[in-house]
């Protein structure tokens, strides 16, 4: 039986990032989608369906599925088995032996996480130590070392979670886009939030990432990903690089490599 079409999928608390890949290990199409606790099995399926065929697409052959919002990560497990007849791997650091994870409970670490060890190798070639800054509901900064060593991180509240929370306490702010605005000072509410917002979230992940580059013992890239990334790109000082598919194309590489 073919192998590919692979299917990678990121089954976040928020969105829902999906990827098929051809034998050359590429990302030949990627979808982004809400992440819904209240669909069943068969819905999953009609959607995937319904992606393969607006992009004309085969369906997949194989699939990876990496999950922190059970039971999303069952139910697609189940579509895919009952509809594609494909049963996936599903990443937890029980099944990964060649990683390292140097963690009090090395099995807490979530599942996304290891993905983005994997993603994050080629940026390794150069330097020892690399922070991966996934900006997702929660903001997770993922400190891995050269040899698969998933060394610890921080976990901070995402930037649309900490806004949410700010417009629900504060019933006369107005809902605003998380947009950087052309300066610091605001001179309006919308303004003021803004910059409150996303200067200030970006000051809070530029001084993390100062932090935990003073305790490593060598050099560490930063490389961002996930939904909000793109928003703080030229607004924090010490992320390297930005990389949108880095979660998907280390599931893609974790899946090669077993």
């Amino acid at each position: 039986m073919p192998t590919f079409p692979l299917l990678a999928a990121d089954i976040g608390n928020t969105s829902t990032v999906l990827g098929l890949a051809d034998e050359g290990l590429n990302l030949t199409h990627t979808w982004r989608v809400r992440t819904n606790r209240d669909v069943l099995p068969d819905d999953l399926a009609l959607q995937l369906q319904g992606l393969f065929a607006l992009a004309g697409a085969a369906p997949p052959h194989s699939a990876i599925l990496s999950s922190v919002a059970p039971p999303v990560g069952q139910n697609y497990a189940l579509a895919l088995r009952r509809h594609f007849g494909v049963t996936p791997f599903e990443v937890s650091a029980t099944n990964l032996p060649d990683v390292r994870v140097e963690l009090d409970i090395p099995d807490a670490v979530g599942a996304d996480r290891l993905c983005n060890l994997f993603g994050a190798e080629q940026y390794l070639s150069a330097h020892e130590y690399a922070v991966v800054v996934d900006f997702g509901t929660s903001t997770n900064f993922d400190v891995i070392g050269r040899g698969r060593r998933f060394i610890g991180g921080v976990l901070a509240t995402g930037a649309q979670v900490s806004a949410d929370a700010l417009f629900a306490r504060a019933a006369k702010l107005p809902r605003i886009a998380l947009e950087a605005p052309q300066t610091a000072i605001g001179k309006n509410t919308t303004h003021a939030l803004q910059s409150g917002l996303v200067y200030g979230y970006a000051e809070m992940v530029d001084g993390l990432l100062r932090r935990i580059r003073a305790e490593l013992p060598g050099p560490a890239v930063a490389v961002a990903t996930g939904g909000f990334a793109r928003t703080v790109e030229g607004i924090c000082r010490e992320i390297d690089h930005y990389d949108d598919t880095l979660t998907l194309r280390g599931l893609v590489e974790l899946w090669a490599s077993r």
